[in-house]
């Protein structure tokens, strides 16, 4: 158990603080939607009808969709784009390994590589191919679920509801996606230049402490 941790302590304690959040995010969410029903004039529902609902599924994929975005977009940035003295960027001078073909002669070599053809092809591009996917999938939701709390809220008020076409171009839903967008990529930004004058000793995100600021890469 021990080795389990030691080799996975990284996944495990976001994982574990994915959990954390995302319970308070829901306790808290299910509070303040209760509030403003209430408010509205009708009366509070419970825990799992909230899970159902609008607000909570729009709430939870407004953010994972920057979230995929944000990184399918680096990762995919990062084999054109070079930031000089950035430990987030290849260095422009020479070669890197991430740039190297695929051997399948080399030690314990994944299974695609060994395959070759098409299979390898899908996994030279698999880590972004599946961030787009996991944005897509998360833009929809997003949709789904601000659609339906804007429509929960217009019942509330006797309204008409919006139909799915329409609340396609509904400044709602994209205020919604941009607020979000905007501080991925500013997060982006930060790392990358930040990374060029300043340093943390002991991480894999930084060049290390006694590095020249013009030095590129890890």
């Amino acid at each position: 158990m021990k080795t389990f941790i030691r080799n996975n302590g990284l996944s495990i304690c976001f994982l574990l603080l994915f959990a954390g959040a995302m319970i308070g995010q829901t306790y808290f969410g299910f509070q303040e939607h209760n509030k403003e029903i209430i408010q509205d004039g009708s009366t509070a529902i419970n825990l799992s009808s909230y899970l159902l609902s609008g607000h909570f599924i729009q709430a939870t994929f407004e953010n994972w969709e920057s979230e995929f975005l944000q990184m399918a977009l680096f990762v995919v940035s990062t084999i054109f784009l070079m930031q000089k003295g950035s430990s987030e960027s290849k260095d422009l001078d020479k070669e890197e390994q991430v740039d190297r073909e695929p051997s399948p002669t080399r030690k314990d070599v994944p299974w695609p590589v060994k395959k070759g053809g098409f299979i390898l092809l899908l996994y030279k591009h698999s880590l972004s191919i599946v961030l787009f996917v996991l944005f897509l999938l998360s833009f929809i939701a997003h949709f789904f679920g601000s659609l339906k709390d804007e429509n929960e809220q217009l019942s509330l008020k006797g309204l008409p509801f919006e139909s799915a076409a329409d609340y396609l171009g509904d400044s709602r839903f994209w205020f919604e996606s941009f607020q979000n967008w905007q501080s991925e990529f500013l997060s982006v930004f930060a790392i990358v230049i930040l990374s060029v004058y300043l340093r943390q000793f002991g991480s894999s995100q930084s060049k290390p402490v006694d590095a020249p600021d013009r030095e590129t890469g890890e």
